[in-house]
């Protein structure tokens, strides 16, 4: 079976998140959006008696499959991408990661998600640096913790909660690289889980391919000199 996946073309997004599951299990999948455009998300959305709120979503068998925990909690039960005694836990583990990258648009957006960053500078800079001083190092601490000097969250094997990880690493330091730069070696071993995840042959593949979209700033992870600190 092939999925169809459907996020906004030209963003990595949330959309991201569900992209590096298909490519590292080795999943074929359609990426609907950026083949498609825009208009043809915002229709097929309105398809079916169940439609999603938002995307990232997969059309399976007619049926929309949305939030980026729901469907990596989904493709995990399906495509056994993780023990089943440890699902429980890495879906707590991805919906935290969700949170994170739920803050991480409010440090551009502290006011309104319907209005531009530039009308909210002197909110969002406040709001960057609460984020960079205590919100990194908190979610950051708590994702090392729960490693506990595993190499892949769940032992033996990477699930989707590594890839995860791996791209929350990769768009913090494209959003913060000063801040980044600075507390990273606070957390050995969630840096060497993301180097891990990189060097699978499924994810550095697709790294290298023109599948990978690049971080910008339409996205989530947005770099604003003027919000990171050291």
């Amino acid at each position: 079976m092939s999925y169809d996946l459907w996020y906004w073309p030209g963003l990595p997004g949330r959309g991201e998140f569900v992209r590096l599951v298909l490519e590292a299990a080795g999943l074929p999948y359609r990426d609907r959006g950026p083949e498609e455009g825009a208009e043809a998300l915002l229709a097929d959305m309105e398809r079916g008696e169940r439609p999603p709120f938002a995307p990232p979503y997969l059309r399976v068998e007619g049926q929309a499959i949305a939030q980026v925990a729901n469907i990596l909690h989904w493709l995990t039960e399906r495509h056994d991408l993780a023990p089943q005694a440890d699902r429980v836990w890495l879906l707590q583990l991805q919906l935290t990661i969700s949170d994170m990258v739920a803050e991480v648009h409010n440090v551009h957006h502290p006011v309104a998600t319907g209005t531009y960053y530039h009308e909210q500078k002197p909110e969002a800079a406040r709001a960057a640096q609460q984020f960079g001083k205590d919100r990194i190092p908190k979610f950051l601490g708590y994702f090392e913790r729960s490693l506990d000097g595993r190499d892949w969250m769940a032992g033996g094997r990477w699930s989707p909660v590594d890839t995860s990880l791996f791209q929350l690493i990769e768009g913090l330091r494209y959003m913060f690289p000063k801040r980044m730069a600075a507390v990273e070696g606070d957390y050995p071993a969630l840096i060497a889980l993301h180097d891990r995840v990189k060097t699978l042959p499924a994810i550095a593949a697709y790294l290298d391919s023109d599948r990978r979209q690049a971080f910008n700033e339409d996205g989530i992870f947005r770099h604003y000199p003027e919000l990171d600190a050291a």
